[in-house]
Parts: structure tokens; sequence; C-alpha cells
């Protein structure tokens, strides 16, 4: 990996960040600001449940499937060039999703700025950790994180604020503005930085399998269709035997789940992040459609999760680094569950501040409590050379466990057909999925609490760049496919092969 040279405070430093934090922010914004608008789209498109949950899950599905592979396209080609493909891709889909006609080609066009975000997203953290100096890579991860945060607290607000004022095209078309920024400080300011010392093929039938695999199985669970669901597990099967054949050329080297805590924290990340995905699919629209608030206020709803993880994630980090991470993230995770029983009793009238913002005020201590030390830990646990991989992973399957939860718990709980257009129909789906997600979060809690027994992170720097939308992501990169987080190490050009960024 390149070694950086660039200070965080010089304006070179400021330019870099400013690319980064846009670039990635416009992909969190994305994954939280179209939600608010699922009601006001679905009616102008005569979009069924069907159709809202494809919207959402078009979009992480190519992203989940792609990530990683763009982020060793970047290590390959240049991290700014792709970058910047990045950018330009995503600007051109979200033009395509404001100009949509059907609901048929809203998802299409979703899909297609997944593809871009998986170009986009890995290398903002990759150009980070390529560019500044050693000293000043803590700093700028940190800020890119907070700052990235920021995007994740004002996308639902600024989503409600857009439908109510310029209607729901322009929760896409906002984006366009925001890419061409990037482009222009991106081309003027940010240097360009490759792995020059990549090696190996691209395991491009792996990106495929997987992604293959995910939307098979997406359909059938939307649909509750057998036969996509049968070639979804198969394609899953035999994106698995790929892996194990193909390694060290794989897409996810399977040696990473020799550690028992590494597979059993991301069997938790699954089953949490499937929890949190349903309930950040379906709260603002109960929000609207049965409890009668704006798509303004539905969205500020979201506030207080993010705001919270922003105060609190890192000292959340710093305890678990003294204490160890199984009784955190046993404690968060359960917080969560509560929440999520005292949501299930959101409906007609009730109370902005006890019914509402009370309970996602709960939601965001937990998660502030668990996320930073789910994160660390899944860096801890596996080898140093895949330290970057590991994050990038974790990262998929967090976002894996959301788009599967998205497609199947909804249908299996009522909320099929036009159920979105009666109130009451709606409340009677959401609270079932509210109870099913608190048990979901209860098993998680569980098994952290069983198999998380060792203070693993005793001798690691604690998590910075841990989002409320899915664990931190260093992208795939520096050695066997992501970039590393910064670490108190020798630097990563001298530990041989190195994960691409």
């Amino acid at each position: 990996m390149d070694n950086g040279h660039i200070r965080f405070s010089s304006p070179a430093g400021r330019w870099i960040l400013l690319a980064t934090v846009l670039g990635s922010g416009i992909t969190m914004l994305d994954g939280t600001v179209v939600n608010v608008a699922l009601p006001a789209l679905g009616a102008d498109l005569g979009a069924d449940m069907a159709g809202l949950q494809w919207t959402v899950n078009a979009y992480t599905l190519t992203l989940a499937g792609l990530i990683l592979l763009g982020g060793s396209l970047g290590d390959r080609y240049g991290r700014r060039r792709i970058f910047l493909v990045g950018a330009v891709w995503f600007a051109l889909a979200s033009a395509l999703c404001g100009m949509a006609l059907t609901a048929e080609m809203l998802i299409a066009a979703r899909a297609l700025q997944g593809v871009g975000g998986a170009l986009l997203t890995p290398g903002s953290l990759a150009i980070i950790q390529a560019s500044f100096t050693r000293d000043d890579r803590p700093r700028a991860i940190g800020a890119w994180s907070g700052l990235g945060g920021v995007a994740a607290a004002v996308g639902p607000l600024l989503g409600g604020w857009l439908v109510d004022t310029a209607g729901w095209r322009w929760v896409f078309l906002i984006n366009l503005p925001v890419a061409v920024l990037v482009v222009a400080v991106a081309v003027r300011h940010v240097p360009e930085s490759r792995d020059t010392g990549a090696s190996g093929r691209f395991d491009v039938l792996g990106a495929v399998l997987a992604a293959l695999a995910l939307a098979g199985i997406t359909y059938g669970l939307i649909d509750l269709l057998p036969i996509p669901l049968a070639i979804g597990a198969a394609l899953g099967a035999a994106f698995v035997l790929l892996e194990i054949r193909r390694s060290p050329d794989a897409l996810v080297p399977v040696g990473m789940f020799a550690s028992r805590v590494f597979t059993a924290v991301n069997a938790v990340t699954f089953v949490m992040y499937a929890a949190m995905g349903v309930v950040f699919f379906l709260l603002v629209v109960q929000l609207q459609v049965s409890a009668g608030f704006s798509p303004l206020l539905a969205g500020s709803a979201m506030i207080p999760v993010t705001v919270l993880m922003l105060l609190l994630s890192a000292r959340a980090g710093e305890v678990a680094k003294r204490i160890g991470p199984r009784i955190p993230m046993t404690a968060g995770i359960l917080l969560c569950a509560a929440a999520l029983l005292w949501m299930a009793g959101i409906g007609e009238g009730s109370d902005y501040v006890t019914g509402v913002l009370a309970p996602m005020a709960l939601f965001g201590l937990g998660l502030s409590a668990a996320v930073a030390p789910l994160t660390a830990t899944v860096l801890a646990t596996a080898e140093e050379r895949y330290a970057g991989v590991a994050s990038g992973v974790n990262n998929a399957v967090a976002r894996t466990g959301s788009l599967l939860a998205v497609a199947a718990i909804p249908p299996l709980a009522g909320l099929t057909g036009d159920a979105f257009t009666s109130p009451a129909a709606f409340t009677a789906g959401f609270r079932t999925t509210m109870l099913v997600g608190a048990a979901m979060m209860a098993l998680s809690a569980l098994v952290t609490f069983l198999t998380i027994r060792e203070n693993v992170l005793a001798a690691t720097e604690p998590c910075m760049s841990c989002q409320v939308s899915a664990p931190a992501m260093a992208t795939p990169g520096s050695g066997e496919r992501g970039a590393d987080l910064p670490s108190p190490g020798p630097d990563p050009s001298s530990r041989g092969p190195k994960p691409p960024a």
C-alpha cells in the first residue's frame, strides 16, 4: 500500500476528507432517506408491498454482493479512478430513479445505484488510508466516521422534508449536485494510489455467484416462491465451494472462519442487523400510515439513534477494551430488544415523545453499547493479514442480514399487497415484526453471552468508524481484499502480501 504523506490539518488533507465524506455520505444517505419516501412513491407508482420491499432491497442486493469486488478493483486500477467511476455511476443511476415512471423502472435503477455504491463506498476509506500520514490516519478516520454518521442522521429528516415540499423524486435527484461536487474535488485534490503488490485473479465468478444467490433467495422470500429460493440456495452453496477451492484468490478467504469467536460474532451481526433492517424499513412507514405523522416528523424519529451513537460509541469501545466485549454487547443488544417491544405499541394516537422518541432513544443506547465492541471484536479475532477483509466481510454480512429480513419478515407477518394503504392491517403486521425483531435481538444477546468469553480486545485499538447503517467498513483492500484500519503495529507495506483496499 502506498505510504501516506498528507497531514490532516493541511489544505490538501481537508479537501481529501471533503471528497471522501461526501462520496460515502451519499451512499449512506440513500440507505436511510428512501424509507421515508416509500408511502409517497408507492402511491404515485402504484406499487404494492413487494414493490416497496424491492425498492429497498434492489439497492442493498447489488451493494452487498459487489462491495468486496469494488474494493479490489480500486486496489488494482487506482482507488481515485474507481471512486470517480462510482460517483458518476451513482449519479446517473440516481437520475434514473428520479425519472422512473413505474415501480419496475425504479427497482432496476435502484439496483444500478447499488452497483455504483459498491464502487464508491470502499474507495472512500481506502483513499484516506493511503493518503494520510500514519499519525494522522486515526484522526482522519474518526472525522470521516463522525461526519458520515451525520449523513445517516440527516437522511430521514432530509427525506421527510423533500417529500413534504418537493416530492419523492427529489429524494434521488438531490444526489446529483453532491456527486458533481465529489467528482470536482476528487479530480483536483485527491491523489491517485493503488496496491503495487496486488496480484492474482479477480474473483469475478465468486462475486457474480454471491449476487445471484442473494437475488434468488430475496425473490423467493418476498413472493413466497420455493423455486427461486431453491435456486438461490444452490447458487449460495456453489459460492461457498468456489471460495474454498480458490483460496488464496477467493473473494472471501474461508480460513478466517477457523476462529470460533469470529464466526460467532458474524452470526450475531447477521441476526442483529436483520432485526435492525426490518425496524428501519417499517417504522417510518408505520408512523405515516398508522400514526398519521408527516414525512418530516416520521423522519425525525431516527435522529436519536445516530446522535447517541456519535456521542457514545467511542466510549463503549473503551469500556469493552477494559472489561471485554461480552458484557457491553450482551447488555446493548438486550436494550435493543426491549426497545423493539416498546415500539410494538406504536399505532394510531401514539404520542411522539413517549411513544416514539423514547423507545428510539433506548434503541440508540443499545446500539451505542453493542456496535463498536462488535466491530472491534471482528477485527481482533481475525488474523492480522485478514484485518481488512474481515471488516469488509462483516459489513457484507450485516447488509445481507438486513436484505433477507426485509424480504422475508414482512410477508410472513401479513404485510403483502396493498397493506401499506390500510392503517389497521399495517399496524397488525408491524406489531408482529417488532415482536419477531425483539426475539431475534434476544437470540443475538444469548449467542454473544455464550460464545465471547475472553477479552479479545485487550491489545487492540478501539473501533473508530462504527456506523449505524452497518459495522465498520475497512474497505476490501490492502493485502487480501480490504483496506486495513490503522493499527499500532508495523506499516501495512511491511507485512508482505497486503489485503487490497
